[in-house]
């Protein structure tokens, strides 16, 4: 059975609450946990963004879970400056940190730089940096100008054991490019087939290491409860790749969703919307058959205790007996 993680999201919770939730998700069973790592949130409607960084040093020491966290390599961050940071990390808690390396969204971007590259110039970028963080990561000085320009970069203090480099994909074309250089990939949560088709694609182009799935649910007592949880945090994150890679603030995704007219159904096809938690178990189940190693689940609510405990009761012991 995958392992069944929490995820952390920073852009909807204060990074205090989080490190108090994400210590009740390993009381209630949880086995592993991630984060998100924004500058902004993506709509008003959630309203945070805690630094990811500083974060995960205090969630590695209060915590004995294996933790991971999807990082943009780009403008915001050096490449040299994300060697030196999980460096650092690794080096504190060995064996319990990994990275998934993304191209990015111009909403975290804009803030820092005026330039927004287009998606195959971000994804050479990417190429890149996968080399840059290995180098570093084992002790060599780097130099190199293009993509990235480095001039005699060291981290003087490299991890024993290097923390794996994912690759954030949402499309086959992606995770196929990548599979060469990266220790394994992680999606969101899409149609079975569809994800079929990302781990197809991955095996195909020799890809090995973790395959992880983050996904998005929204649980409640009640089903009018769990569907107005969904629309008020979600609503802003059911656009195209394309899309959520493009518009530049929150108030461009709030924006964006009004003038849609988002609604129940587009919500759907994002997140898992159910009160009931057997219905949860067996998506859970169909996606863990499909062969994923990890299973993050993101309860889009910003309160999440009520949560952790169902699922700590009900359906992590389902998915066991599985």
């Amino acid at each position: 059975m995958a392992t069944i993680g929490f995820h952390a999201s920073h852009e909807q919770i204060p990074p205090e609450q989080l490190l108090r939730d994400v210590r009740h998700a390993e009381q209630a069973g949880f086995g592993a946990a991630m984060c998100s790592d924004h500058l902004e949130p993506w709509s008003p409607r959630q309203g945070h963004s805690g630094f990811a960084l500083s974060w995960l040093g205090a969630a590695l020491a209060t915590t004995e879970l294996p933790f991971g966290f999807v990082h943009a390599p780009g403008r915001r961050y050096h490449p040299v400056v994300t060697a030196q940071a999980t460096a650092t990390l690794a080096r504190m808690f060995p064996g319990r940190l990994w990275t998934a390396l993304g191209s990015g969204q111009k909403l975290n971007e804009r803030p820092v730089s005026p330039e927004w590259p287009g998606k195959e110039q971000r994804q050479q970028f990417l190429g890149a940096s996968f080399d840059v963080v290995r180098r570093l990561h084992a002790g060599e000085e780097v130099s190199c100008r293009e993509p990235v320009h480095a001039d005699r970069a060291r981290v003087w203090d490299p991890p024993e054991v290097p923390p794996s480099l994912l690759v954030a994909a949402l499309t086959p074309a992606t995770v196929r490019r990548f599979a060469p250089v990266a220790d394994g990939f992680i999606t969101v949560n899409q149609p079975l087939e569809d994800l079929r088709r990302m781990l197809g694609a991955w095996r195909e182009a020799g890809g090995t290491g973790r395959a992880a799935l983050q996904v998005h649910l929204s649980w409640a007592p009640s089903p009018e409860q769990a569907r107005a949880i969904a629309l008020d945090q979600w609503r802003t994150n059911v656009f195209d790749p394309v899309t959520m890679a493009e518009l530049a603030s929150p108030q461009d995704y709030l924006r964006r969703a009004v003038q849609e007219d988002v609604g129940d159904e587009q919500i759907a096809g994002a997140v898992n919307v159910s009160a009931d938690l057997g219905r949860h178990a067996q998506w859970l189940h169909e996606y863990a058959e499909l062969g994923f190693d990890e299973i993050h689940l993101h309860h889009v609510g910003q309160e999440q205790e009520a949560f952790l405990d169902a699922f700590g009761d009900a359906v992590l012991p389902q998915l066991d007996r599985d």
